[in-house]
């Protein structure tokens, strides 16, 4: 790797500091960057946060946990000393003014040091709370005004429902410039995800079949093993349509369903994405549950292990009504996908851990060959997998080996690890990189938080004014609620497993 000629100096300060993200993704991101040297010689990053730690401290906490999460592996000394350095530490309330006045100081006296004005990004690794008090502080200390020079970077959730996202986004908007306000979702960092662009667009194979007259329908999967693990207070509160659907599925679906770009500008990118999801069928609320499906785990047995039910987990109300699974189907007006079906579907505590697309193409017009010779037929079929092996399969039909004629499905596999044999980066690598690069092609933009917002919000209200009955209703270890079975059986089709 070369280090970009235009990345210039560089301050990260980091709100939420002493928090689980900053330990576990954040900070590691960071030092695999400065090990791989894609940060300028002069960057420097300034923790800030309520918990008290002397410089030397807050350094040596940051190594246990980069030991711990890095993809590297433990740190060696001269590499962690030479990143170590860039660091310092403010301890202070989010709405403490004095903490901003030393923030001030401190960044004005890099400058001097440097002799140079260095780039800000500011970035919001808190509870959602403390979003708006930061960006006002900020604000009221001078420090959003120069939109070539600062950034902001939020966390999701970015609101709770179309009326508080469209909030924030008034917050902001009154004291950074949309182009300074980068909206993470750490899936669009993901390098199969990115794929997505290269595979549609840097390949005459696909493009012209990927539409309603060659797609039947399209799935797409974010299952996970884990519950609720230490965030059963935040989860409650938030359930599998707004922590999921909401950024995660939905930044997907725009991904597979936009239309090609002029250029990879961000925002011609973003403009596709913004497009698809206006494109999207409201669902009328008399007909939500024939679209959607809400379910949540019990006690149950994975991986040979006996594991709780999602109300004995710590932090969750004992009789909560919290989704931990969902499962829905959306359709899209426009010409390339009129009637083509995208199903959704995500959950905790299912079989495996699996993020994928499958795009399912409709069968052959005409079957030539007699019933005999056809062993398993299966329609063509792309798997895109996002993890947690990253890679794409290509399902077609061959003839098998033999003196008969006996036609089977076969698979064409590619894989990062096979083909490249090296480690993958980092979602958050990439996002930050990125960020501090000034490209918000993997960020979401204001338009788009809240046009996502809408697609729910009939769904929000219809589950907040009819109280499930009958929670739990999957077993911890089983691939959710029968109802999310029916709602593709009804259409003729089976949720795809590979």
């Amino acid at each position: 790797m070369t280090l970009p000629s235009h990345l210039k100096p560089m301050v990260i300060v980091i709100f939420g500091a002493s928090g689980d993200l900053t330990e576990r993704k954040i900070v590691p991101a960071l030092y695999n960057l400065f090990v791989d040297k894609w940060l300028s010689e002069c960057f420097a990053v300034i923790g800030f946060a309520r918990t008290h730690f002397t410089e030397t401290s807050f350094r040596q906490h940051l190594r246990k946990k980069v030991d711990r999460f890095s993809l590297r592996g433990k740190t060696n000394d001269r590499d962690w000393h030479d990143f170590a350095s860039h660091f310092s530490y403010i301890s202070g309330h989010y709405d403490d003014s004095a903490a901003y006045t030393a923030l001030v100081n401190h960044l004005s006296k890099l400058d001097k040091t440097w002799h140079t004005y260095a780039n800000h990004t500011f970035y919001l690794a808190t509870p959602p709370e403390g979003f708006e008090a930061i960006a006002k502080n900020l604000g009221k200390a001078g420090l959003s005004h120069d939109p070539q020079r600062t950034r902001i970077i939020i966390e999701k959730p970015f609101g709770r429902d179309l009326v508080s996202a469209h909030g924030l986004n008034q917050i902001l908007s009154s004291l950074f410039q949309e182009s300074q306000i980068y909206r993470i979702d750490h899936y669009l960092g993901k390098e199969t995800v990115q794929n997505i662009l290269a595979f549609r667009f840097a390949n005459a194979l696909f493009e012209p079949i990927w539409d309603r007259r060659y797609i039947d329908h399209i799935q797409i999967t974010v299952a996970e093993e884990v519950g609720v693990e230490h965030r059963g207070g935040y989860y409650d509160q938030s359930g599998a349509l707004r922590d999921m659907i909401q950024n995660h599925l939905l930044q997907i679906l725009c991904l597979i369903a936009m239309e090609p770009p002029v250029s990879f500008n961000d925002n011609e990118i973003r403009n596709k994405k913004v497009d698809v999801l206006h494109a999207i069928r409201p669902i009328p609320k008399d007909q939500v549950h024939r679209f959607t499906v809400r379910g949540q785990y019990g006690a149950g047995c994975l991986q040979g292990l006996r594991v709780l039910g999602y109300r004995e987990e710590t932090g969750v109300d004992p009789d909560s009504i919290t989704e931990t699974f969902v499962a829905l189907k959306l359709l899209v007006d426009n010409w390339r996908w009129q009637d083509v079906p995208f199903y959704l579907r995500t959950g905790k505590r299912l079989p495996a851990k699996v993020s994928e697309v499958s795009i399912q193409f409709r069968p052959v017009p005409h079957q030539s060959f007699p019933s005999t010779s056809v062993k398993d037929w299966q329609a063509n079929r792309i798997v895109i997998h996002i993890q947690p092996e990253e890679g794409i399969n290509l399902r077609f039909q061959i003839k098998q080996p033999g003196l008969i004629m006996l036609v089977r499905p076969a698979d064409m596999r590619f894989t990062y690890r096979e083909a490249f044999r090296k480690p993958i980066h980092e979602a958050y690598e990439t996002l930050l990189l990125d960020a501090m690069l000034g490209d918000a092609t993997l960020f979401m933009r204001d338009d788009q938080v809240e046009a996502a917002w809408s697609i729910l919000v009939p769904i929000l209200e219809v589950w907040e004014s009819i109280v499930p009955d009958h929670f739990p209703n999957y077993e911890a270890g089983t691939w959710g609620p029968e109802e999310a079975k029916q709602l593709l059986e009804r259409d003729g089709r089976h949720w795809i497993t590979t």
